[in-house]
């Protein structure tokens, strides 16, 4: 009897061990720098693929990550291609009615860039009667075209976001506004442009599951409470994006429960993260 109770409790072990040891599948836009961006030497990198990386570790399991286009890579997940994503995913009702979300590790803002030694802008209202640029078709350009008539600023639109923040150098615009994260990899990479006001929206980004993965939703929201409380997001924020994160923000504040609080599927349930790693 004692042979058999052996035997039983080895296979579980070995079951455990197999599991530990299979791979997680994620995936990024491989063109979203500083997210994830091609390496000269051949892969990719940036803040999210150091994310997934970081995220295995703390789970003890394996992580390959993938590339592919953004707008297919929520349907990947629902075929089950993918067990999380780590691309940046805005938590919004709509997704979080259809989908798992884990507590953000990064505030979806808005911030604007100027030509360096430019007067700072403090308000947006600070903009009135100026030109300022977006990416044609971004949802900065259509926020920005939303909000031209309160503020009276003009919009230009230009085909790519490195076009936009051109026409600030080249005096066609005086400012840029595009996501915070973005801009600031930018601004730490030309010493042209200047970061300026920061727009809150209210949104964070979080890591995408399905419906189904619960168990795996709640690994994943522990570990990166872990990564925020021993300082590693707030690490990659300032090495991809230059700067530390602000006081308060979602990279560096631990909710109590699982998910993103005030949207669909939130689990209010408190508990303490299991760090290893």
């Amino acid at each position: 009897m004692r042979s058999m109770l052996a035997a039983a409790g080895f296979a579980m072990l070995a079951a455990q061990a197999a599991v530990a040891q299979t791979p997680l599948r994620t995936a990024v836009d491989g063109t979203f720098a500083p997210h994830a961006m091609p390496k000269l030497s051949g892969g990719i990198e940036g803040f999210n693929v150091d994310l997934a990386e970081a995220l295995g570790k703390k789970l003890g399991r394996p992580v390959t990550v993938d590339t592919a286009q953004f707008s297919g890579l929520i349907p990947a997940l629902q075929a089950g291609t993918y067990d999380f994503l780590v691309a940046p995913v805005t938590v919004n009702k709509e997704r979080a009615e259809n989908l798992l979300f884990t507590e953000g590790y990064l505030n979806s803002d808005f911030q604007f860039v100027t030509k360096k030694g430019a007067p700072l802008i403090t308000k947006l209202e600070d903009l009135r009667g100026k030109v300022v640029a977006v990416n044609k078709g971004s949802s900065y350009d259509s926020w920005a075209r939303e909000m031209a008539d309160k503020i009276g600023w003009k919009v230009e639109s230009y085909g790519t976001q490195t076009d936009a923040v051109q026409a600030v150098l080249a005096n066609r615009a005086f400012a840029n506004v595009a996501g915070s994260t973005v801009l600031q990899w930018a601004a730490k990479n030309n010493p042209q442009i200047q970061l300026s006001l920061l727009h809150s929206t209210g949104f964070v980004w979080a890591i995408a599951l399905r419906k189904d993965a619960v168990a795996l939703r709640k690994d994943l929201d522990q570990a990166i409470e872990c990564l925020k409380a021993d300082g590693t997001i707030a690490a990659l924020h300032e090495k991809w994006f230059g700067v530390k994160p602000a006081a308060g923000a979602v990279s560096v504040t631990v909710d109590t429960g699982y998910g993103v609080p005030g949207m669909p599927n939130y689990d209010p349930t408190p508990h303490a993260a299991a760090c290893r790693g």
